[in-house]
């Protein structure tokens, strides 16, 4: 089991697979999951890249610290992640929670990211979606985990197709998600609540290519959040799944893996192509 240790001295649990030669990728997961959450994308991805997975402070075996969370802390564990592998420059690809970790670093640390993926989430805090989100806190805090998997939260996060369809993946992902200690789930709450609005402004200056997609079905963070990022980051691309949710690369993974290592593929070819030009 590797671990990578935070300055604050926080054991930041992660597992590098795929091709030991191939781009890295660092894949960022969000509220209450760990690197498990990346399964069906680390085997597809590890074929043509080095990849990267971590759990964040607080969930799965990485320690979980005294006092509150930051995202800005929890951003530079990424980077901490990053360095004990000798990751130098990384694509970085964060869902949900993780997307937002991974503005931050594409803001903090520009010269760290080769190409920027974010999934299915925001840039800015809907009074909706924080009273949401303060009433998840408030149901674990007095119930447990148990209270937030078996209320109608799961429905915000798994779409009404695979719900149908699929109830199993949804026990699975309720499992995972119960594993999560209640003080671990709310102190992640509480960071993505405490995250400035202010870092919006700043997302201008993103000079990584930049690839925004989501589910046409995300009730969490709805098309709209995906298009004010799409807006915002100058050049990015925006591609929205059709029929998925809010847990997209779940829900459709094939159409997500697809999407994503094309993005990958064609920034890598054309840094490759920059780099072989005389004076470049």
């Amino acid at each position: 089991m590797a671990f990578a240790v935070a300055a604050d001295g926080t054991r930041i649990h992660y597992e590098l697979s795929g091709k030991a030669d191939g781009t890295p990728v660092v894949m960022i997961q969000g509220l209450g999951v760990d690197s498990r959450g990346w399964a069906l994308q680390r085997a597809r991805f590890g074929r043509t890249h080095r990849v990267l997975t971590f759990d964040n402070r607080g969930v799965g075996q990485t320690d979980r610290p005294i006092g509150e969370y930051d995202l800005e802390v929890m951003a530079a564990d990424a980077i901490t992640c990053m360095d004990t592998v000798g990751f130098a420059r990384a694509h970085i690809m964060g869902a949900s929670m993780g997307g937002v970790i991974s503005q931050v670093i594409a803001v903090r640390y520009p010269e760290r990211v080769r190409g920027l993926v974010l999934a299915c989430t925001a840039c800015r805090h809907h009074q909706w979606r924080r009273e949401l989100l303060n009433e998840w806190a408030q149901d674990v805090e007095a119930h447990g985990m148990s209270a937030f998997v078996s209320s109608e939260a799961m429905h915000w996060l798994i779409g009404p197709r695979i719900q149908r369809r699929f109830g199993v993946f949804i026990n699975i992902l309720g499992r995972l998600v119960l594993q999560t200690k209640p003080d671990s789930f709310v102190k992640q709450v509480r960071a993505i609540l405490s995250m400035s609005d202010a870092m919006r402004d700043e997302l201008v200056h993103i000079t990584a290519p930049t690839l925004v997609i989501t589910g046409t079905q995300d009730s969490l963070t709805p098309v709209g959040d995906a298009e004010e990022l799409h807006e915002l980051i100058a050049g990015s691309k925006l591609t929205l799944i059709s029929g998925a949710a809010h847990g997209v690369m779940a829900e459709s993974p094939n159409a997500f893996n697809r999407a994503v290592l094309e993005f990958l593929g064609g920034v890598d070819a054309c840094l490759l192509a920059c780099s072989a030009r005389p004076g470049e």
